[in-house]
């Protein structure tokens, strides 16, 4: 459920529990969060507990509310060529150098029916991705332009192409203050994934922030749950991206708010299982999706 309350759109989960945040958490941020808070508790919806994450470089508390601490994986911009020079070794380097010898070419691209098509072809060669269902797979032109022409006032759009075909691509969403930048999707095809599209990408990104002043490239989250290695992790690692902990806040609203806070209601059931046990899920669910819709790998990270 979507609300709007002080200019902001809300976004409302859960039945029993019924936690809100910002549409974009992690990509926007608030620096007064009581309006928003007064408002909240007078929409008409009834929301248990609001969360939200504090804005780089802020990395102490510095709210009075309930505080957890999230991650993300976060690169500092200074320019693109401390980042080539000192932040990246040998292999990763010549990754970059390889898309360019293979004829892909980088570049930032409008948002429109074209890139939107070609994003459409991009979430279309494969059901599974990452070992599980790929939510994008599937989806018509009308549904892919709606979700990715959100944030379209100060999204940048980065596209890998080989001649006229777009084979990767990248949305970089800079905060309010243009202080950080966060990679909200950064996809390539498979077929293509020895032309190393997704590392030109990263380094076109890298170039976009520096030439804009913004301080900090963000990467999704730098780890997830208890997980601590995977190939993804690693590859955010080679292109000097490193674990960033902030602080999370959890705002309870009403009695039933409290009482899920103090019981960890608000966390995922599978963050309560140990490690060993969600890696043997995981392998499972890999098998089982590669068995039932065919097989699929996500690209390759250099």
């Amino acid at each position: 459920m979507l609300v709007k309350v002080c200019d902001r759109r809300i976004r409302i989960q859960g039945r029993l529990v019924r936690i809100a945040r910002l549409e974009g958490d992690g990509y926007v941020f608030l620096d007064n969060p009581e309006p928003l808070l007064a408002g909240l508790q007078k929409c008409g919806v009834r929301i248990d507990l609001f969360t939200f994450m504090q804005r780089l470089p802020e990395t102490e508390p510095k709210y009075p509310y309930p505080t957890e601490w999230d991650n993300l994986a976060v690169l500092p911009v200074s320019t693109f060529e401390y980042w080539w020079t000192e932040e990246l070794d040998n292999k990763t380097r010549n990754m970059v150098r390889k898309a360019e010898k293979k004829r892909v070419v980088v570049r930032e691209v409008p948002f429109g029916d074209e890139l939107v098509r070609g994003i459409r072809e991009i979430y279309n060669e494969s059901p599974i991705r990452q070992g599980r269902r790929f939510p994008h797979f599937g989806k018509d032109l009308a549904t892919v332009g709606r979700e990715e022409g959100t944030f379209l006032a100060n999204s940048i759009f980065i596209g890998a192409f080989l001649g006229d075909q777009l084979i990767g691509f990248a949305k970089l969403v800079p905060d309010e203050t243009r202080t950080q930048a966060g990679l909200m999707n950064i996809v390539s095809m498979i077929r293509h994934r020895d032309r190393a599209p997704q590392n030109a990408l990263i380094a076109h990104a890298v170039r976009a922030c520096a030439d804009r002043g913004i301080r900090y490239l963000v990467y999704s989250k730098f780890d997830y749950g208890k997980r601590r290695r995977d190939s993804l992790r690693d590859f955010k690692e080679r292109n000097g991206f490193s674990r960033v902990d902030l602080p999370r806040y959890y705002v309870p609203l009403t009695p039933l708010g409290r009482l899920a806070l103090r019981l960890g209601l608000h966390r995922r059931p599978i963050d309560r299982l140990p490690e060993p046990v969600v890696a043997k899920a995981r392998e499972w669910r890999s098998a089982w999706y590669s068995r039932r819709l065919g097989r699929g790998a996500e690209v390759s990270q250099g």
